[in-house]
């Protein structure tokens, strides 16, 4: 590894304000706990109903998508400052490449739910700093959920959990730094 350090958003609830209902698509797809992993234990047909429903409401936030205060210039200043940007996500694809160009959003990665190994996993941080030549150590993963908080920990990154306007999580205590706006990573990430 070369050292460097690079940053991981999660995407929806990070980069965009919350908007996905997670308790409809349950409710409609007819799953508790935690959707993706549901949805694998269905069966073929069970399966292609479930990520059509999903489709249909990630396409709804993808078209309603607003961008948390400041998440294009923290992304831009960070890139600027030789701190490659990836967002890992359990999203689809087609959402990132309808929701970033429409905020100005560019990064050096992405992983999407397409791509392997899921949050909570570690591997796709692993993945995403090995493409980036990254060491994990000096790296960071950031998002609003416990799962990327779990996913950074165990790859290794240093974590920071995202909470907006929010009350702070009982799981907060698990990452490295809690954060309402995203400008408030400048300062953590590139030293004064």
């Amino acid at each position: 590894m070369t050292g460097r350090s690079a940053v991981i958003f999660d995407f929806d609830g990070t980069i965009t304000r919350p908007y996905l209902d997670f308790d409809a698509i349950r409710a409609e797809i007819g799953v508790e706990g935690t959707v993706l992993e549901a949805i694998a234990h269905m069966d073929a047909e069970g399966q292609e109903r479930a990520h059509a429903i999903l489709t249909r409401y990630e396409q709804d936030a993808a078209a309603n998508a607003t961008p948390q205060e400041g998440a294009a210039e923290v992304i831009a200043t960070l890139r600027a400052r030789g701190h490659p940007v990836a967002i890992l996500t359990r999203n689809a694809r087609v959402t990132l490449d309808h929701v970033l160009p429409k905020f100005g959003i560019v990064v050096d990665a992405i992983r999407t739910r397409e791509d392997g190994a899921i949050k909570p996993s570690p591997e796709p941080v692993l993945s995403i700093c090995r493409e980036l030549a990254a060491d994990p150590p000096r790296s960071w993963m950031v998002g609003d959920y416990l799962y990327d908080i779990i996913s950074g920990r165990e790859a290794g990154t240093k974590t920071a959990l995202m909470v907006g306007k929010g009350p702070v999580p009982p799981y907060a205590e698990q990452a490295d730094h809690v954060i309402r706006l995203l400008g408030e990573l400048i300062p953590l990430i590139i030293p004064l």
